[in-house]
């Protein structure tokens, strides 16, 4: 080919490529500001007043004041219903990595055919239909209002994640590292705590990591089988909404703190989750 036709048709080319990056970014940027635009209107209207929140010249030009989150935790107390989140987040991760990992390793080398695809069908569930047994059998065992009981009933909601997101990672390790490790004189069980857990750590971590998030989120559950003792942060914010008014602004404080450690958590895990999600999805 002649060399001035190639650099003629890379000059053709060359145009069509910067249009091309231009759409992409721009597509790209309508998209990231659709998902951040209602983070940073909660975060300024936290920091107004309730006329100033429901006033449009008021948008950006107004002076900041943290009188809605001196209300956040000094009249609502959020500081201990904080901690009752944490405590049922990291019980119901912890309960479910315990029993759903080894379950999920168990499925993906026994090629257990739609173990999964039933243990994800118990998502579909809606949550409500379980409320009334549930309340009736724990009410029964005087469990009711406990951490216990909330942390059970949690682990409904992030074993089968976890499930569902280990099972596909241990089909993508090969069992030829096992074996290898069981000629060596390690047994099935040495095995899997030596070789596969170890080789499973970014999996393990974006099952914890999501699994919390649900777990932290979780507002059903917590609104009838807590207690004012108990309560989580979903069942709190509610305090802020009453039959004759809303307060704006003591409720986007309240998100923003509901909202700012999920955000923090995700952001320095994001590694883990984007590399635990991808290996589960492509290898094997």
């Amino acid at each position: 080919m002649n060399p001035s036709s190639v650099v003629a048709t890379r000059r053709r080319r060359r145009p069509a490529q910067i249009i091309a990056g231009g759409i992409r970014a721009f597509g790209i940027l309508v998209v990231v500001l659709a998902f951040i635009a209602p983070l940073i209107w909660m975060l300024l209207a936290s920091l107004k007043t309730n006329l100033e929140i429901i006033d449009p010249s008021k948008t950006f030009s107004f002076t900041p004041t943290l009188k809605n989150f001196d209300t956040v935790f000094g009249a609502q107390a959020f500081g201990p219903i904080i901690l009752n989140s944490i405590v049922v987040g990291v019980g119901a991760t912890l309960f479910a990595l315990i029993i759903g990992v080894p379950a999920a390793y168990g499925i993906a080398r026994y090629k257990t055919k739609n173990a999964t695809a039933y243990l994800l069908m118990a998502r579909i569930i809606p949550g409500v239909s379980l409320l009334i047994p549930w309340y009736f059998l724990f009410s029964q065992v005087q469990l009711v209002g406990s951490y216990t009981v909330l942390i059970l009933t949690h682990i409904f909601v992030t074993m089968p994640l976890v499930v569902a997101i280990m099972s596909s990672f241990f089909e993508g390790i090969p069992e030829e590292l096992e074996e290898a490790a069981q000629i060596d004189g390690s047994s099935k069980l040495g095995a899997f705590v030596r070789v596969v857990l170890p080789l499973s750590v970014p999996g393990i971590a974006t099952a914890t990591i999501l699994s919390f998030i649900f777990s932290w989120n979780n507002f059903l559950f917590a609104l009838v089988l807590s207690n004012q003792y108990t309560r989580t942060l979903p069942v709190a914010i509610v305090n802020f909404t009453s039959y004759a008014a809303v307060d704006w602004g003591g409720l986007m404080a309240a998100a923003v703190v509901i909202t700012v450690p999920v955000m923090i958590i995700a952001l320095l895990a994001q590694r883990y989750v984007v590399s635990g999600l991808t290996a589960g999805a492509t290898k094997g």
